[in-house]
């Protein structure tokens, strides 16, 4: 089984919030925003990327691994690293299962993001299905390890308080929204740091965004989420769980 691969991992330890994504790039389209929101907040947060890019239309895994490494110093984040899924064949199966349980373990996350349960792209609603799983797997106490994952950080069973889904490209109401106003350019230059893939070139045409049309696109989708809330720019998520309030003056969104 191959080693994780680390691609900025500044600090050693714990994190409070996990992204977890398919490919790398999936995370800064998605919820960059919230990431930089979080960092600036206080909280550890670290990206998981299942795949590592050899199947890309555009750009090679190398390329797209020096992309992510500039892209996680651009979002701050104390931790980034890229699992060896093959890209555009993610599975859900107990080997890969246990190859994210090894790392929820290892970083033990609060938080985590996943992407939202349905999709075009079969690698992304399959990494929500198996991110979840995986994050069940975790808390297991009895879970069997491969022979890899024998290192003391690996023993203590972890299951994340809260598993969020990413929903800025599903056509659904999400159940909150996250302000990222302060941090809409920042957001916009980790995106652009996959030269290989946004950057203009013959290959992909028809599939990918136009550079000029990409500050023009991003802007106006977080603009639309932030319409939702009363704020200039957002990304959106979904909870499964229903949540409960106490105090209903603090609630917050005014309704008329």
């Amino acid at each position: 089984m191959a080693t994780p691969q680390a691609s900025h991992s500044p600090h050693a330890g714990p994190l409070d919030i996990l992204a977890i994504a398919a490919h790398r790039d999936d995370v800064e389209q998605t919820c960059g925003g919230t990431l930089l929101v979080q960092q600036s907040l206080g909280w550890r947060t670290g990206i998981l990327d299942l795949t590592r890019g050899e199947s890309g239309t555009r750009g090679t895994a190398a390329e797209r691994a020096a992309e992510a490494e500039a892209a996680a110093a651009i979002l701050r984040v104390s931790h980034r690293e890229a699992l060896d899924l093959p890209d555009g064949n993610v599975q859900n199966t107990q080997e890969n299962r246990l190859k994210i349980a090894a790392v929820l373990r290892r970083l033990r996350p609060r938080v985590v993001i996943l992407p939202y349960w349905q999709g075009r792209h079969p690698d992304h609603y399959t990494a929500s299905t198996l991110g979840y799983e995986a994050c069940f797997a975790a808390g297991l106490s009895r879970l069997e390890l491969p022979p890899e994952y024998s290192a003391p950080e690996y023993n203590l069973p972890h299951r994340p308080y809260k598993i969020l889904y990413a929903s800025l490209y599903a056509d659904v109401r999400p159940t909150f929204v996250v302000d990222i106003t302060a941090h809409i350019e920042t957001r916009l230059q980790s995106l652009l740091a996959y030269r290989s893939q946004y950057g203009s070139q013959p290959a992909g045409t028809g599939l990918f965004v136009p550079e000029e049309d990409i500050r023009e696109r991003t802007f106006a989708t977080a603009r639309h989420y932030g319409l939702l809330a009363g704020v200039r720019y957002a990304e959106p998520f979904v909870q499964r769980e229903v949540a409960c309030v106490t105090d209903l003056m603090t609630l917050p969104v005014q309704s008329i």
